[in-house]
């Protein structure tokens, strides 16, 4: 009796996990495994300098270079889509308006998304995220409000959530970054990470709007100089005094020029400086 064909989720299970494909790299024998579980299995071979497939055993050397596999990485995502569209009822909610995220889910009328996965790469409107849920029992993904600026919080390299700060490159990484480009690299967590830089912030800020404070009492200080020149200059009609009150008249003018420009331009700083650090490290990741 012939044996049945294997359903596409048994296709597209990773062997060592035993859960839906996630980055998936196909190696030279032919089969195919998550980036984080097949890069688990060589670490532990590392020692020996020979990696070995955990399915059919062959063997390599050097360490093969890994991959992702781009089409097996898109039908993966359609699978994902399928399955939670299956698994969430019919919605009746008001679809998303302008400024809204979009449930990536929904077909016809796009809903309004109220999460968003960064293993997934896709925002949910609130039936999808519950059916994401369902389909997913036995990985913790992480998921985030939804948001319009996804990718931004994604590894470029690795398509992984960015959810570590390494203090070595001040750069957000992943946890694939963390064993290869920035091993025994310093890193916290993201979230520790943004801290940091909120903190160092702050301090930058205040030094600012100190020197804010400084530049507008210099304003207030050469303004009176120049009145004060000037009533002097009334007062004085030698024609040596008054080219001489001219000449101190002119550079004043220019430093007042030079400090109102300093002013204008530290003036911008702040507002940005607190607005953004919560959002431009990590993407904000948690």
């Amino acid at each position: 009796m012939a044996e049945a064909a294997p359903s596409n989720q048994d296709i597209f299970t990773c062997p060592v996990c035993l859960d839906i494909l996630n980055y998936p790299v196909t190696i030279l024998c032919g089969h195919t495994y998550c980036m984080g579980c097949i890069t688990s299995c060589w670490d532990r071979e590392d020692q020996k300098g020979v990696y070995s497939c955990p399915q059919c055993r062959q063997t390599f050397t050097p360490r093969p270079v890994l991959n992702k596999n781009s089409i097996v990485a898109e039908l993966v995502e359609q699978i994902k889509k399928t399955r939670i569209q299956a698994a969430a009822p019919v919605p009746c909610r008001p679809t998303a308006g302008p400024g809204d995220v979009e449930c990536d889910v929904c077909t016809g009328r796009k809903l309004k998304a109220v999460k968003s996965c960064l293993d997934c790469l896709l925002s949910y409107c609130e039936t999808h995220y519950k059916a994401h849920n369902d389909v997913n029992p036995g990985r913790k993904h992480s998921v985030i409000d939804a948001t319009g600026q996804l990718q931004e919080r994604i590894c470029t390299q690795h398509e992984k959530p960015l959810e570590i700060f390494c203090r070595t490159d001040l750069s957000c990484v992943c946890l694939l970054c963390l064993v290869v480009e920035h091993k025994g690299h310093d890193t916290v967590s993201a979230s520790a990470g943004r801290r940091e830089k909120q903190t160092h912030l702050g301090k930058t800020q205040s030094k600012i709007q100190q020197r804010i404070q400084e530049r507008e009492k210099e304003l207030q200080d050469l303004r009176k100089a120049v009145e004060t020149l000037k009533v002097s200059t009334d007062q004085r009609r030698g024609g040596q005094q008054l080219a001489a009150g001219g000449a101190i008249s002119g550079s004043i003018r220019a430093l007042l020029q030079s400090a109102r420009q300093e002013s204008v331009m530290l003036s911008h700083f702040p507002a940005p400086l607190s607005h953004t650090v919560g959002t431009r490290l990590c993407g904000g990741a948690e």
